[in-house]
């Protein structure tokens, strides 16, 4: 086996623990060394399982995306709906996914972190804007399926 499958959640407002939980072991299960780990400011509860582990990063507004970034690279499934974030770890090699299931790619980052930075500009100046759609359960599914697909992707290239 190669180096581990790092998933690295940034867990303070991640809705889809449950689900990444379950992918990492359905995968141990087929022999694939995965390893989840939860990344917040403060303490969260997580399953007492030998493939998870929780970090508690100082307090701060990057302590947890930096404490992330470090550990993004070609072996690494990156779970976050910070587009800043997501575009480091992109840049590092990492498969980044929101919790929607919408993939983060090299391809499409620019344009997302353009449209992110024109929305915080237009709010900044006293615009009123929509902000993003409630969470589906069909943003759940979709999910759960583009982390299976990472984890296979990370395998085929050599990790876990």
């Amino acid at each position: 086996m190669g180096k581990p499958i790092a998933i690295l959640v940034d867990a303070d407002a991640c809705p889809v623990k449950g689900e990444i939980y379950r992918v990492a072991e359905r995968h141990l299960g087929k022999g694939v060394d995965v390893k989840v780990f939860v990344v917040s400011n403060s303490p969260i509860a997580v399953p007492r399982e030998q493939f998870v582990e929780r970090v508690v990063v100082p307090a701060g507004p990057d302590a947890a995306d930096d404490w992330i970034a470090e550990r993004a690279d070609a072996g690494a499934v990156v779970v976050t709906a910070d587009v800043p974030l997501a575009a480091r770890c992109v840049k590092a090699g990492a498969q980044v996914i929101a919790p929607s299931g919408r993939g983060f790619t090299e391809d499409s980052i620019g344009m997302t972190l353009a449209t992110r930075n024109l929305m915080d500009s237009l709010r900044s100046a006293g615009e009123v804007t929509s902000g993003p759609r409630p969470f589906a359960p069909r943003d759940r599914s979709n999910f759960l399926s583009a982390l299976d697909q990472a984890v296979v992707r990370a395998k085929r290239a050599g990790f876990g």
